[in-house]
């Protein structure tokens, strides 16, 4: 699903933020991405999210090499991603509901064909109460939980989460942990990048580390 050989980024003329980054993500897999704080994680997200291209190395994507990818192709394959962003990126301007419902509006479903479901999805994440709220009025974790519901409600064949569980306490961290290992066991690979070892711990899972713009994987 996804393949990294000799991946190096860089930002402008700076140094390389990541450097001789390779490995690969097989479908159906599970894996956290860890580090410390300036390792390189979000660009490795940013990376797997097709939002940059690496300054050197190749990067495929569901069998396609992103370098050679318009930006109209990049769009499409972006589709089949779903992205929990630390920034959340929700829009201030859509209810809960319409943030959450945007990845199926966009892929051109009508709401009569997935209001329950996504009224499921907000009830178990805890936002049953909120889905006619807008995102100012909303808490910092109330946001989190809404841009996970949003990223995972298409099913996408692949998950990235950028420190999905910051926001939340430890009862509901673990709830949230088990809506994307459901998923992953319904045919989706997740990446879930944090810092919680406590977390990580919990699960048997692969473990990618980053460590000073390198990679190292632990199986």
């Amino acid at each position: 699903m996804v393949r990294f050989e000799h991946v190096g980024l860089r930002y402008g003329i700076g140094p390389e933020v990541l450097r001789d980054v390779s490995f690969r993500v097989d479908p159906h897999s599970f894996q956290f991405l860890t580090g410390p704080s300036g390792a390189g994680k979000t660009s490795l997200l940013r990376l797997l999210f097709l939002s940059l291209r690496p300054t050197r190395g190749l990067v495929t994507i569901f069998g396609h090499d992103v370098a050679t990818l318009s930006k109209d192709a990049l769009s499409t394959l972006r589709r089949r991603i779903g992205i929990v962003f630390q920034d959340f990126r929700l829009l201030d301007h859509m209810t809960t509901f319409e943030n959450v419902a945007l990845p199926l509006r966009v892929i051109g479903q009508g709401e009569e064909t997935y209001r329950d479901e996504v009224v499921e999805l907000l009830n178990w994440v805890g936002l049953g109460d909120r889905i006619w709220a807008l995102p100012p009025v909303l808490s910092g974790g109330e946001k989190q939980r809404a841009a996970i519901a949003r990223a995972v409600i298409a099913r996408p064949q692949l998950l990235l989460a950028d420190e999905p569980t910051g926001n939340v306490d430890p009862k509901l961290a673990q709830r949230l942990l088990r809506l994307f290992i459901e998923l992953n066991r319904s045919g989706t690979s997740v990446i879930i990048a944090t810092h919680d070892i406590a977390l990580m711990d919990q699960f048997d899972a692969r473990r990618l580390v980053l460590h000073e713009g390198c990679l190292h994987v632990y199986e």
